[in-house]
């Protein structure tokens, strides 16, 4: 288990390098934390770090983007608004899963059940000083 604290949105980038030199070949990444925890402002900038030129935004209501970067596609998917599982397969989310690009979802506890067995975990929580604290693994 890794971690690594962002003191402020300044250093978000340098926590996203670091992120990625963490990574190893996993390509599935599944981001907990409550409302307002800067799941989706981490994803921007880790986004922005693998060579994302396009507007990165939380999938909300798309549920997924899709995005060109340097290391090919990157699936950003928000389970938020996620009524049941079976919605979630029927926008094909195996296919994504398991096409070996990179996944980086958004509240993934709605959809526990259908994570493959390979995905990460990464807890982001803001501390008592409004630092964020990442937890992976």
């Amino acid at each position: 288990m890794s971690e690594i604290f962002i003191p402020s949105l300044d250093d978000i980038n340098q926590a996203a390098r670091k992120f990625i030199e963490l990574m190893g070949e996993h390509r599935l990444f599944a981001f907990y934390g409550g409302m307002g925890a800067g799941k989706t402002t981490f994803i921007k900038a880790l986004c922005q770090e693998l060579g994302v030129a396009d507007n990165v935004s939380s999938p909300t209501f798309a549920i997924v983007n899709e995005y060109g970067s340097d290391i090919g596609p990157i699936y950003h998917f928000d389970f938020y608004r996620i009524k049941s599982p079976a919605e979630v397969m029927d926008l094909g989310f195996e296919d994504y899963a398991y096409s070996g690009h990179l996944c980086l979802m958004e509240w993934p506890e709605l959809i526990e059940d259908l994570l493959p067995s390979n995905t990460v975990s990464v807890h982001i929580e803001e501390t008592a000083n409004g630092m964020r604290k990442l937890t992976i693994g």
